[in-house]
């Protein structure tokens, strides 16, 4: 395994003779490079260093003109990752019959057991996808229902895996059910209450998020796995925004269905992604398009979609080498760090609300806030127009407010600069 020095060092040295050498200049990166590289002080110690984060931050080409505080949608990726992507693809084109399909292709298989490492599970139980929403619907159309049979899921959970069990219902005639959860949920036993209440003797399949997109809660995925298995019904897991984001493995879930995208919080290229299926399941699951025969048991048949790009995949390599050599445990506690920075000078004033637990264990480094009579929608259009800053309007029947998603390569400054405009919203209203 890279030690930390050699991973700060290979942030700065690839770049040196390159056009980007003007986004990330070495000389500027060697100060922090030696502040960062021999640390050996805790994660909740080194989360608020801001010279131990500069190396990290360089690493990202973003748009330093805006605020980006919305890695909740799609992450950018590191300098290293972009290179390597663009040389695969340069690579490809060469000759793609041969140069992707007999070459890069079959490279596949070492990211498979990268990501495999990282999840903590078995490489032959994962599969590449393009993104969190392609694993779940081969999950969520891949069980075998009829008429009458119900799926259980959560009024929170992602619109478009929602849509997905709709159009079940219109063409098979199956049962959507939708529990409530409490908003923000600090109370496993109460999550795990409200998902057996939602169960009948027709419940075939759950599905259920790790980390609910809207306010970044952090859901008991293992005490429901095993609430459910007692009685026969699958949990389909939902970890588009959980995986990279804060430590855990595949043991902490003990679940039989994953999937996430890959270019939230791993960094990975735009449009990859992961599905883990248990590997005694695989064989019953059917994919969203037709493998041959032979693949009926292979976790590789959910990976049928056609011509297909290599780089993509292939950099996803370069994305596992990237958050290793930074570390999950110092990632956690600098994304934790970030939240409450901005989350707890705004708490100051009594108008604003957090539909987000601040609690160890709770949440990461996705929050949801409200500014009491200020319409969220509008506030986030606002914080666009007037100061170039992004983040998500969020209305939801039982609350709303904007998600605020900084990320490694945030400084304390944009925080602070987003905080400034909050406070005049809070203090004088949404200019009309």
């Amino acid at each position: 395994m890279i030690n930390r020095r050699q991973f700060i060092t290979a942030l700065g040295a690839p770049v040196a003779g390159l056009a980007m050498a003007s986004v990330l200049n070495p000389g500027k990166v060697q100060a922090a490079v030696e502040a960062f590289a021999d640390r050996d002080e805790s994660p909740e110690h080194t989360a608020g260093d801001e010279k131990t984060w500069f190396a990290v931050q360089q690493a990202f080409t973003v748009d330093r003109s805006l605020i980006n505080l919305n890695s909740g949608g799609v992450s950018p990726s590191p300098v290293t990752v972009q290179q390597s992507m663009q040389r695969y693809l340069d690579y490809s084109n060469t000759a793609p019959v041969y140069a992707m399909w007999r070459i890069l292709e079959p490279q596949r298989e070492s990211v498979r057991k990268q990501i495999a490492g990282v999840f903590g599970c078995d490489p032959e139980e994962i599969a590449l996808t393009r993104n969190a929403s392609e694993g779940l619907q081969i999950c969520q159309f891949g069980f075998d229902l009829k008429k009458g049979d119900e799926v259980l899921t959560s009024d929170q959970d992602y619109p478009r895996m929602i849509n997905t069990f709709k159009q079940r219902e219109q063409r098979e005639g199956i049962v959507l059910r939708k529990i409530s959860l409490p908003v923000p949920a600090e109370d496993d036993d109460e999550v795990v209450r409200r998902f057996e209440n939602g169960i009948t003797e027709k419940t075939k399949l759950i599905l259920m998020c790790h980390m609910i997109n809207l306010t970044g809660q952090i859901l008991p995925v293992k005490k429901v796995v095993h609430m459910a298995r007692k009685r026969g019904i699958p949990v389909i897991v939902d970890g588009a925004h959980s995986f990279g984001h804060f430590e855990f493995t595949r043991k902490n879930l003990d679940c039989d269905y994953y999937a996430t995208s890959l270019h939230k919080w791993l960094y990975a290229p735009h449009g990859t992604g992961m599905l883990y299926v248990r590997r005694g399941k695989i064989n019953n699951l059917w994919p969203l398009m037709a493998p041959p025969e032979e693949k009926k048991g292979d976790i590789r048949k959910f990976e049928e979609i056609g011509t297909h790009p290599a780089a993509n995949y292939l950099a996803i390599g370069d994305a596992v080498t990237f958050h290793l050599g930074v570390g999950i445990k110092y990632k956690q506690a600098r994304l934790e760090y970030l939240r409450n920075y901005w989350a707890r000078r705004l708490l100051q004033s009594e108008k604003v609300k957090l539909h987000t637990s601040l609690k160890p264990g709770f949440a990461c480094g996705i929050a949801n806030v409200q500014v009491e009579g200020v319409d969220s929608g509008k506030l986030a259009a606002w914080l666009w127009k007037r100061h170039r800053i992004i983040v998500t309007g969020i209305k939801h029947p039982q609350f709303e407010g904007i998600r605020v998603s900084p990320n490694l390569f945030t400084t304390l400054n944009e925080l602070d600069r987003f905080c400034d405009a909050m406070e005049f919203v809070i203090k004088e209203g949404l200019p009309s």
